[in-house]
């Protein structure tokens, strides 16, 4: 089958293969296994930009941290920035990796994985939030 032929099958809704090859990326996931049900690789799509908005959201509080002038100790205004910065960062890898670790467990009809940083990051939250506090409380 020609590119053009595999790129219009999968406009049409097919799975595009060339030569009994998947042309989506990325190939590590849709090389394997078959096509699961469309609801679900959604529902992957939409957890996804779940951890994406988690991930601006804590970037965004981090910066906004050390871009507001508060009354509170400079150096835990910093460290908490940093942590909520670092956050977001490891928000965003969880994402990506979250939804390739599902969509081929979708694919070969596997159990889901859970997510592999969730508990790193509701510490971090904790420590971040304590850190807020602190600034606020020590003089």
């Amino acid at each position: 089958m020609s590119y053009g032929a595999a790129a219009a099958e999968h406009i049409a809704g097919g799975d595009a293969r060339i030569d009994g090859v998947s042309t989506r990326f990325p190939q590590r996931v849709y090389g394997q296994g078959q096509e699961p049900d469309p609801r679900f690789s959604l529902a992957n799509e939409r957890t996804f930009l779940a951890w994406i908005r988690t991930s601006l959201a804590l970037v965004a509080g981090g910066v906004a941290l050390e871009a507001l002038v508060l009354d509170m100790d400079p150096t835990l205004r910093l460290v908490a920035a940093l942590v909520f910065i670092g956050l977001g960062l490891l928000a965003a890898v969880q994402a990506w990796v979250g939804w390739m670790r599902t969509e081929s467990a979708l694919r070969v009809a596997r159990a889901l994985p859970g997510p592999a940083v969730g508990t790193v990051i509701a510490v971090g939250m904790v420590i971040g939030i304590l850190l807020i506090v602190l600034g606020f409380v020590l003089p």
